[in-house]
C-alpha cells in the first residue's frame, strides 16, 4: 500500500519537452543561437526543456561541444572576455533549466515519436539508437523529417524503451500523429499505436479542451477499444524562437507547455510520473492570472464511469466503508480507476468532506490490506475541494486477478456500477492473469513494415467488425430447463459471454435487460421503436449525467437486442441514429 497523505513534498515544474533548434532542417530562424534558445526558455519560466530535432541529436551535441570547448579554454586560461561572459551565462541558465536530450523520430508512414532521455545518457548511445532505427548514417546530422524507410511504430517504441528512453507520441491528434487523423484506415492499427505497453504518453494539441471533443477524454480509459488510460501532455513543437506574427499556429518556445508535479527535478522522477496511474500530476501550463486546473472538478464533470466513482462517506455504519472496499476490488479486477471519498457525484450537493481525515486514511489503508486478497497496492492521498478535505484512492489494474473481498466475494466494474462477478466472469479474470493489458480482440498488430502489409490486414479487421454497440449488454436467446429460463449475456465491452443467467441471479443491468427483452417478446415492430434502416432505438434514459440507450438491430428475419449502451459504445450507423457527432 502506498499512502501519500499530501503533496506538499512535491512541486509543479513547467515542462517544454518538444522544441526544435537550428539542428532541424526546417527551423525557421537558423540564425538563432543555443544561448538565445535557453534565454527564451528562461523568459517563459521553463524548468524542464528538451531538444527534439528531427531524427538527430546533433543540436544537443553541438550545445554540449560548445560548452565543453569554453570549459577547456577556461582551464587553459585562454578565455576571451566575451567567451567568459558566454560560459557564465550558460552555467547560470543550465542551473535553472533541466535540459534533456532526445529526438523526434519519423517512423514508417511518417508517424512522429518523441524520444526523451536522461542528461546522463551519452550522446553516442543515442546516435547508435538512431542507426538501429534505420536512420541512414549520412543523414544522422541533417535534421530532416524525411529520411526514407525507417522502422515501424511498434518496433520504434520497443527499441527506444530498451535504450532507456521515454516514448511519447508526438502531436498524436494532428498531422503525422499516431491517432491517425486524415488516414483512410485505422481500427486495430490505431489501437496498437496508442495503447502499446512501451508508449509512455500522448502529446496532444488540445489539452485545454474538455469534454468528448478532447483527445485526452477519448483516451481516458472508458472506451472499450482503448482500455488503457493514457497520460496526455502538450508541447509547443516550436520551430522558431517566438510565435510567428503572421501565422499564429507557428508557436514559439514555451507557448504551449505542461506542468509536471514531481518530488524532485530528475529524469527518474519524470519517468515515475508516466508510470503512475495518478493523472492529476500533469496539467496544461497556464499563466498565473488564469484559473488553476482542478482535477477533482474535471472528474465530477465526467461523472461516475468504468474508471471512477464518488462516495460521500466511508463510515462503517450502513455498509458505506464496505461499499468503498468493494469498488476498489472491482476497479482492480477491471481497468483500474479512482475513487473520490467525501463528495457526491451530484454537484448540487456541497462536498461533505471526510472528518478526522488522517485517521480515516489509515483506517482505509488497513481495511484494504485486511479485506482484499491477493495484496493490492493502492495510493491514498488527501485533497482540498471547495473548503472540504477529501480522500482520493488510486487503484491500479491488478496484475494478479481475480481480487476478492473477504477471500470469496469477487467484484467487477460494469460501466458506472459495481457488482459481484459470476462464474464466467471469474474464469475470464483467471485467464487474464499474466496476459497483456489488451483483450484478444485488440492485441496490437506488430511488425507493420510496409503499407502493402498493413492495409489489407486492417481493412480485413474493419470489414468484418461486429456492427453491435461496444458497451452495454446483449441478451442472447434463452434456454429453458425444468421450467427455469436461463439467459446468456454478452458483455459488449469485451465480448465475454456469461451463461446461465436467471432473473434471480442477474445484476441490476442484466435484470433490467431481461425484463425489457421479455417485454419486447422478440416483436420489435409492435413497439414504438425509432428505426433507421436495420438499426433502431427502443428507449433512451439519463442517469448520473450519462445517457443510456436500449437498441435493436435487424439481421434478416432475426433481431439482436442491446441494453444499457453508453455513448462510448455508439459507433458507425448508431451515431447517425442517435444524432451523436462522429
Amino acid at each position: 500500500m502506498k499512502k501519500q497523505t499530501n503533496k506538499t513534498s512535491m512541486r509543479w515544474y513547467n515542462a517544454e519537452i518538444h522544441i526544435h533548434t537550428q539542428a532541424s532542417i526546417d527551423f525557421q530562424q537558423p540564425e538563432i543561437t543555443f544561448l538565445e534558445i535557453l534565454q527564451r526558455a528562461e523568459i517563459k519560466d521553463i524548468q524542464i526543456l528538451a531538444f527534439m530535432d528531427h531524427n538527430t541529436v546533433s543540436g544537443y551535441r553541438k550545445l554540449q561541444e560548445e560548452i565543453d570547448q569554453l570549459v577547456l579554454l577556461e582551464k587553459l586560461s585562454r578565455l576571451l572576455p566575451a567567451e567568459k561572459v558566454k560560459l557564465e551565462e550558460y552555467r547560470r541558465l543550465l542551473n535553472k533549466i533541466y535540459l534533456l536530450p532526445g529526438f523526434e523520430f519519423t517512423a514508417t508512414f511518417g508517424f512522429h515519436i518523441i524520444s526523451l532521455f536522461s542528461p546522463e545518457k551519452p550522446v553516442r548511445e543515442i546516435e547508435h539508437l538512431l542507426l538501429n532505427l534505420n536512420i541512414p548514417p549520412d543523414l544522422l546530422d541533417e535534421g530532416s523529417a524525411t529520411v526514407g524507410a525507417t522502422t515501424d511504430v511498434i518496433t520504434a517504441y520497443r527499441l527506444i524503451k530498451q535504450a532507456g528512453g521515454l516514448t511519447i507520441a508526438a502531436h498524436a491528434n494532428s498531422s503525422n500523429g499516431v491517432a491517425m487523423r486524415g488516414f483512410n484506415f485505422g481500427g486495430q492499427t490505431k489501437i496498437a499505436y496508442t495503447q502499446d505497453a512501451n508508449l509512455d504518453a500522448l502529446e496532444v494539441t488540445d489539452l485545454d479542451i474538455k469534454g468528448p471533443r478532447a483527445t485526452a477524454w477519448f483516451f481516458n480509459g472508458t472506451k472499450p477499444e482503448y482500455p488503457r488510460r493514457m497520460h496526455c501532455i502538450q508541447g509547443s513543437d516550436s520551430h522558431r524562437l517566438v510565435v510567428d506574427a503572421q501565422k499564429k499556429k507557428n508557436l514559439g518556445i514555451g507557448d504551449r507547455t505542461t506542468d509536471f508535479l514531481l518530488p524532485e527535478l530528475s529524469f527518474a522522477a519524470i519517468s515515475d510520473l508516466f508510470k503512475s496511474n495518478d493523472f492529476s500530476r500533469t496539467r496544461p501550463h497556464r499563466q498565473q492570472e488564469e484559473p488553476a486546473f482542478d482535477f477533482i472538478q474535471t472528474a465530477l464533470d465526467d461523472g461516475p464511469n468504468i474508471i471512477q466513482d464518488f462516495h460521500e462517506s466511508m463510515s462503517p455504519k450502513g455498509g458505506k466503508l464496505y461499499a468503498v472496499v468493494s469498488d476498489i476490488c472491482a476497479f482492480a479486477n477491471t481497468n483500474g480507476g479512482t475513487l473520490y471519498l467525501g463528495v457526491s457525484h451530484d454537484q448540487h450537493k456541497s462536498p461533505a468532506g471526510i472528518p478526522d481525515i488522517e485517521n480515516a486514511a489509515s483506517t482505509l489503508e488497513k481495511e484494504i490490506n485486511n479485506k482484499i486478497s491477493p495484496p493490492l497496492h493502492c495510493t491514498i492521498d488527501i485533497n482540498d475541494y471547495k473548503g472540504s478535505k477529501l480522500l482520493r484512492v488510486l487503484i491500479p489494474r491488478g496484475d494478479d486477478p481475480p481480487y476478492a473481498v473477504d477471500d470469496n466475494k469477487i467484484y467487477i466494474r460494469d460501466e458506472a456500477e459495481t457488482g459481484l462477478a459470476v462464474r464466467d466472469e471469474i474464469v475470464s479474470l483467471v485467464l487474464r492473469r499474466g496476459n497483456p493489458f489488451l483483450q484478444e480482440s485488440t492485441k496490437p498488430i506488430s511488425s507493420l513494415d510496409d503499407h502493402q502489409q498493413i492495409q489489407p490486414r486492417v481493412q480485413e479487421v474493419e470489414n468484418h467488425q461486429d456492427a453491435a454497440p461496444r458497451t452495454g449488454v446483449e441478451v442472447l436467446p434463452l434456454d429453458i430447463r425444468n421450467g427455469v429460463k436461463y439467459y446468456s449475456m454478452r458483455d459488449l465491452r469485451n465480448g465475454n459471454i456469461v451463461k446461465n443467467v436467471t432473473r434471480s441471479s442477474a445484476r441490476r443491468l442484466w435484470h433490467y435487460a431481461i425484463d425489457k427483452y421479455e417485454e419486447l417478446n422478440a416483436k420489435p415492430d409492435a413497439h414504438p421503436i425509432e428505426w433507421s434502416g436495420d438499426f433502431g432505438i427502443i428507449t433512451r434514459s439519463d442517469q448520473k449525467k450519462v445517457s443510456f440507450y436500449d437498441l435493436v438491430m435487424r439481421e434478416g428475419k432475426d433481431y439482436r437486442y442491446f441494453f444499457g449502451v453508453t455513448p462510448n459504445g455508439i459507433h458507425s450507423e448508431w451515431k447517425k441514429l442517435t444524432g451523436m457527432e462522429d
